[in-house]
């Protein structure tokens, strides 16, 4: 199984023949990520990305890479949310449970989604904001954010010209998407730039446009604007994804 390494920047990219190919290069990537800094931490601490991107790579992870990590010790956070309740077939939360948590046994302590349960979803935001500064301290320092990409150049609910992408201060917002459901919960830049490391996976060729300008033009797509601070960025793309560049 190999993928094209090539460089743009800081940037890393990474392109597989087949989407299969591309989620098995990531898992093996990630469970090998993981088992190196449990090697010398206490706990791994991973942002999930929603969408149906993952729901293949996660099955993946519990299936096939489930032994290679003490997942007892990994901490799941979400990089965003729809605003719908948990069991909604809309929640990402309801994704990565049925397709990840559940079939790994991670212990629901080590499990922090986005809570949805409150009328006002700018004070389920600041309640998110207080669990991860409680889990955090002053640096939100996620071992590793994993990010998907919408056609448009968004990347988790940071869509283009909504306030939530110009957010510098507060580490959680409230997002608008331009489709249902439209309210969402979403980490800002800030946090995601803070990341040691963040993965960006994409699929299909609707996405290739996208690539292309984030990775070729500068382009101040949402997605062109995670750049950690200190860690790394790799973007997954299959070779459908990777038309352009």
């Amino acid at each position: 199984m190999a993928t094209v390494e090539r460089r743009y920047g800081r940037r890393v990219l990474r392109i597989a023949d087949t989407t299969d190919e591309l989620f098995r290069a990531v898992a093996s990537a990630l469970v090998s990520r993981v088992a190196e800094s449990l090697a010398h931490q206490e706990a791994f601490r991973l942002a999930l990305s929603g969408g149906n991107t993952p729901r293949a790579l996660y099955r993946l992870l519990a299936q096939e890479y489930r032994q290679g990590v003490d997942w007892r010790r990994v901490h799941l956070f979400w990089g965003d949310e729809r605003y719908v309740p948990h069991d909604h077939p809309a929640s990402n939360y309801r994704m990565a449970w049925e397709t990840l948590i559940e079939p790994l046994g991670i212990p629901l302590p080590n499990v922090h989604p986005m809570p949805t349960d409150k009328p006002n979803p700018h004070a389920a935001a600041a309640r998110y904001e207080q669990d991860l500064r409680r889990c955090f301290g002053a640096k939100p320092d996620f071992d590793l954010v994993l990010l998907g990409m919408g056609a448009d150049g968004h990347t988790a609910s940071l869509f283009p010209g909504t306030p939530a992408l110009h957010e510098q201060t507060r580490w959680v917002t409230v997002g608008e998407a331009p489709s249902e459901p439209r309210i969402r919960l979403t980490l800002t830049l800030p946090v995601l730039n803070a990341a040691r490391a963040v993965y960006v996976v994409v699929t299909g060729e609707d996405k290739a446009e996208a690539v292309r300008r984030v990775l070729m033009e500068r382009d101040p797509l949402p997605a062109a604007l995670v750049q950690p601070e200190q860690g790394e960025v790799i973007w997954w793309l299959d070779t459908a994804a990777a038309r352009g560049v």
